[in-house]
């Protein structure tokens, strides 16, 4: 008796990146929302063909960015303004010491910004991930060389085993195969 796999979605293979980036433009035009472009190399425009928007990961490395500002200016002040307020040489502790702080900000919001934007990606990624379904098809493995792919995923609302497949082939798909989770 056959075991029952769940459906990931239907991929379908293209002959150029400029037959892709049709393919692409006809499905975003159509509404489908969960669905992927796999190629060799970046491709100029596919991003607006795609429809994709604006990334927001700057929200993130924003706050992370902020954070870092407001620790530095915490480590600093607190000590030589509250705790060790000390005339050495005749140097203020006050407000006129701020520029000897700018190499302290400066790092701390890097530091903090790129930590952010780190877990940031890792979140929104969903990594680590070790397994993806569309590693199981086998057409997949000219990807890296000089496959052109689109992924449609069978949770999006859209999607339909039959009419999706018939979608791809329309678009010029070849190989166009159910893959497997």
């Amino acid at each position: 008796m056959a075991e029952y796999q769940k459906v990931y979605g239907i991929g379908g293979e293209f002959d150029s990146a400029g037959s892709l980036m049709q393919a692409a433009e006809k499905i975003r035009d159509l509404g489908f929302k969960k669905w992927d472009v796999h190629t060799p190399f970046p491709v100029h425009g596919m991003d607006a063909a795609m429809g994709l928007g604006k990334s927001w990961l700057s929200g993130p490395v924003l706050v992370g960015g902020a954070t870092g500002t407001l620790t530095a200016a915490l480590l600093t002040f607190i000590p030589s303004w509250g705790i060790y307020p000390m005339i050495v040489h005749g140097k203020p502790f006050d407000w006129r010491v701020l520029p000897a702080f700018f190499p302290i900000f400066f790092e701390l919001t890097v530091l903090f910004a790129a930590f952010s934007t780190v877990i940031a990606l890792l979140v929104m990624d969903q990594l680590p991930k070790w397994y993806h379904p569309v590693f199981n098809w086998d057409h997949f493995k000219k990807v890296t060389d000089d496959g052109f792919f689109i992924v449609i995923e069978a949770r999006d609302p859209k999607f339909s085993e039959v009419k999706t497949r018939e979608l791809l082939e329309s678009l010029g798909g070849k190989h166009v195969t159910l893959i497997q989770d």
